[in-house]
């Protein structure tokens, strides 16, 4: 299979730059724009042409396409947290989505064939049945989910009217760090539980959160299904040759392990893998939190040859533990 140029947006990202680094290996072509709102130049390696840019700006993308001869968009670029979505809907229709929309415009003005959407399983709100399957009822509770689905339907829509086919990946509770310590979750007050949970076991934070201990679950706390950023990167990679082999299917899958762990899981795994005790505090839930979000991921498996070389609480626990200790040595 020829191996195209893509566009990763919100490459130097948590899993933009992941996915940059699985495309690196793999031989394709690459390049990155991100706006470094949330991103970090030192993500984004050397060597791979990186545009300092929005993904709204309709002049710098149209260059990018004709400079790059760019193929394929892989689309990470966005903003992720639920209880500010809440807090600030706007924001998130504004960045996830009417940027989304100007971003596909551009791939099918530059007649860009394929394009691969980040999204979430924040789509399916509170699913009435466990694990979710992707023709599961999408009902999204915050406007973070909803952002998200409006660009899967827009894509849909498009790829009826142009000539762009187009995968949706709904991630689950995204983990962990590139086992090469070459890139990982950086930004400064991750919300993620992980991210968070090993801050707290190297003294960059007092206590861990725990919100909502009172949920329909074995042990009161949320239940997630966290699969490893790498194991995430390289489905995208997957996808994209599925979209080349076939130009005219186009697919959404779930991206997740179908296994479950709760809070206190979790928790329980950093102390293990640190040989440590977090504090951890019980404090009310949050807004637009469900009680347990598990994927069922029959449909990857069917479709692509992913197979998940990091499907391992532990693992990913030392993976993220082991790049926080090197961005403290980045960070001086």
């Amino acid at each position: 299979m020829s191996k195209v140029p893509v566009l990763v947006t919100g490459g130097a990202g948590y899993i933009g730059s992941h996915a940059v680094l699985a495309l690196l290996d793999a031989g394709w072509p690459v390049s990155v724009i991100d706006n470094l709102t949330t991103g970090f130049r030192f993500a984004v390696p050397e060597g791979v042409p990186f545009y300092e840019g929005d993904i709204e700006d309709a002049d710098l993308l149209a260059r990018i396409f004709a400079e790059q001869g760019i193929r394929a968009v892989m689309h990470f670029a966005g903003s992720i947290v639920v209880p500010e979505s809440v807090e600030n809907p706007l924001k998130y229709y504004h960045n996830n989505t009417a940027k989304s929309r100007a971003l596909v415009a551009a791939a099918v003005s530059a007649g860009v064939p394929h394009f691969i959407f980040s999204s979430t399983a924040a789509t399916y709100g509170e699913p009435e049945v466990s694990p979710v399957r992707e023709d599961s009822p999408q009902i999204p509770i915050n406007p973070y989910g909803m952002s998200k689905l409006m660009t899967e339907v827009m894509l849909k829509d498009t790829a009826a009217a142009h000539a762009i086919n187009y995968c949706v990946l709904r991630y689950f509770n995204v983990a962990g760090a590139d086992p090469q310590a070459r890139s990982g979750q950086s930004t400064a007050g991750a919300t993620h539980l992980i991210k968070v949970a090993v801050e707290a076991a190297l003294g960059k934070r007092g206590h861990v959160g725990v919100f909502g201990t009172d949920f329909d679950t074995p042990d009161g706390t949320g239940v997630r299904d966290y699969i490893h950023v790498s194991d995430l990167a390289a489905a995208h990679v997957l996808a994209l040759e599925a979209l080349i082999a076939e130009p005219a299917r186009s697919l959404t899958m779930n991206c997740g392990y179908g296994r479950g762990f709760s809070v206190l899981e979790v928790l329980d795994a950093v102390d293990r893998v640190t040989g440590g005790t977090i504090e951890r505090q019980m404090q009310p839930r949050r807004a637009g939190d469900p009680a347990s979000l598990v994927s069922d991921n029959a449909r990857i498996r069917a479709t692509l040859p992913w197979v998940p070389k990091h499907a391992d609480l532990d693992t990913i626990v030392s993976h993220a533990l082991a790049w926080e200790r090197k961005l403290a040595e980045i960070r001086g």
